[in-house]
């Protein structure tokens, strides 16, 4: 398990390098003069350009641009923005909202999605069956700005349940509604996932020996069909923990929400190379932990998954 473990971890290094450097150069490549933006129609003198462009290494070739961000990343120095603002700080304000969004988001999905999902499995056909098919399709053809606005007329504005926008007070109440919509495709493709696994799976041999045997109902269900049928679930739920915090935009936009999101759209309109690395830097160390911890529990699902020592 530890030489597994390591042998992860080292597999990071690749993976780290390769998405930093795809996204420092797409950010390098990007036209116009990102100093020249900060100053909109006026046009500062050139002295002053110049300095600012040797404050933020601009004025170096790519590859030097880049070796200095993964020098000031490793010494724990994140420098400042465009703004002024330190970029550690900037991360640290809205890396725990995006989170908590993330969590509610794949929480829902989770726990919705399974149960739903387990359900129309073991009824497939039926009623139940056919019906969550039709909502989970529709979920996943409407666009996420769509359904957005429209909980947001509808459950903020109209009935008055939450508030319609999130604001600086961000907390894992006001939180909630902007976590549904973020989570809604995923739980529609979390339960079509779930159903699909579950319908195979109760007509696997294991599951008529262990009926043949006289095992109650419930139990061949939780013990022998769902923990088989999660594996593939729990695969998606582990990558898409990842996605969640990177694909949070529109609905942050939506919501108003002082999260990732909302950073990566503003260090993208500024061309901010090292902000916008810091985060994928981040959030590629979020998408290797969960799938570690995803790794981990397939072991714990199937039995006969065995980890070298």
């Amino acid at each position: 398990m530890v030489r597994f473990i390591l042998r992860r971890l080292l597999q990071v290094i690749p993976v780290f390098i390769g998405t930093t450097l795809l996204v420092y150069f797409l950010v390098f490549a990007l036209p116009g003069d990102p100093i020249a933006s900060l100053f909109g129609e006026r046009q500062p003198p050139q002295s002053v350009i110049d300095t600012l462009r040797a404050q933020y290494n601009l004025d170096q070739p790519f590859w030097v641009q880049y070796g200095l961000f993964l020098k000031n990343l490793f010494t724990f120095n994140l420098g400042v923005d465009f703004t002024g603002q330190p970029i550690a700080a900037s991360l640290g304000r809205v890396f725990p909202v995006t989170a908590m969004l993330a969590i509610e988001a794949l929480a829902i999905q989770a726990i919705f999605g399974i149960a739903f999902g387990v359900f129309a499995g073991l009824r497939r056909g039926g009623w139940f069956d056919s019906t969550v098919l039709v909502v989970s399709l529709v979920v996943i053809a409407v666009p996420t700005f769509v359904l957005g606005y429209v909980f947001q007329l509808v459950i903020g504005v109209q009935l008055g349940w939450t508030k319609p926008t999130v604001g600086a007070n961000a907390d894992w109440g006001t939180l909630l509604l902007p976590a549904v919509v973020l989570g809604l495709v995923s739980f529609a493709y979390v339960l079509r996932l779930t159903r699909a696994s579950v319908s195979e799976n109760m007509n696997a041999d294991y599951v008529r020996t262990a009926t043949a045997k006289g095992l109650s109902r419930p139990r061949v269900v939780i013990a022998h069909i769902l923990r088989n049928s999660l594996i593939p679930v729990i695969t998606y739920l582990g990558a898409n923990l990842g996605g969640l915090m990177g694909g949070a935009i529109v609905t942050e936009g939506i919501f108003n929400v002082p999260g990732v999101g909302n950073k990566i759209f503003q260090a993208v309109t500024r061309s901010e190379g090292p902000t916008i690395v810091s985060i994928v830097s981040v959030l590629v160390l979020v998408f290797v932990v969960s799938n570690l911890l995803v790794d981990l529990l397939y072991a714990w699902l199937d039995p006969r998954i065995r980890y070298e020592q």
